[in-house]
């Protein structure tokens, strides 16, 4: 019995290769608009973002004028502006945390009637200083917190009595000017808790995920790891 072979035809050759162009084209625009929507997402996060770092800054400073100006501790005045800058610019990054910073300390000096543009420097700095330490370090430490927030007001401290001393403010160089500076660190340092919690409740609902730590928590809730699918 002899078994005829067929052979396909060139209309048929022409159905598939239109049919495969016709379903490579459909899943080029289904990854074009995945691309599109995953684009964004971050510009819908930033507008999120923005209102609460309003919000929280003009809380910051109008709690800092009106209450904690008029209650010394210890002798000095707890300040949680730098606090706040501080754990923004950890936060959102660096270039959030410098703009939050200027943006802060013009309003602290217009509103207290000190020397304007002064404290928006040192608080520039601060937040910027504190996005890079996220951004080249991301520290994971529990602490953490404290830490920054110390520093922060260290550093806000020893910068304001450099920079009244620069400019010549009738501000002598002492011993209770340094009692001052590490009186009000270990005051920040304790309000630093608190202050991070409700920054860190207020801000993270508006910012964008995190790799990093998405990876973190499936390696410690059971999740594999990339190299266990190789």
């Amino acid at each position: 019995m002899t078994v005829e072979r067929q052979t396909p035809t060139a209309g048929s050759s022409r159905g598939t290769l239109s049919l495969e162009g016709a379903t490579a084209s459909k899943s080029a625009v289904a990854r074009r608009q995945r691309g599109g929507g995953g684009a964004a997402a971050p510009r819908s996060e930033e507008r999120t973002v923005v209102p609460r770092i309003v919000v929280l800054a003009v809380v910051a400073v109008f709690f800092q004028a009106g209450v904690l100006s008029e209650l010394p501790v210890f002798g000095v005045h707890a300040d949680v502006t730098p606090l706040v800058v501080a754990f923004v610019g950890y936060l959102c990054g660096s270039m959030t945390g410098a703009v939050t910073g200027f943006a802060m300390g013009l309003m602290v000096d217009l509103t207290l009637a000190q020397t304007l543009g002064l404290t928006s420097l040192i608080l520039t700095l601060v937040g910027y200083a504190a996005g890079r330490v996220r951004e080249m370090r991301d520290p994971q430490a529990t602490l953490m917190p404290l830490l920054l927030g110390g520093l922060a007001a260290f550093v806000s401290l020893v910068g304001y009595s450099l920079m009244e001393f620069l400019l010549g403010v009738d501000a002598p160089v002492s011993f209770e000017l340094l009692r001052q500076i590490v009186l009000g660190t270990v005051v920040d340092t304790l309000l630093a808790a608190p202050v991070w919690a409700f920054s860190r409740r207020l801000l993270e609902p508006g910012l964008p995920a995190d790799p990093r730590r998405r990876r973190r928590r499936a390696y410690t809730t059971g999740g594999l790891s990339p190299l266990s699918r190789v």
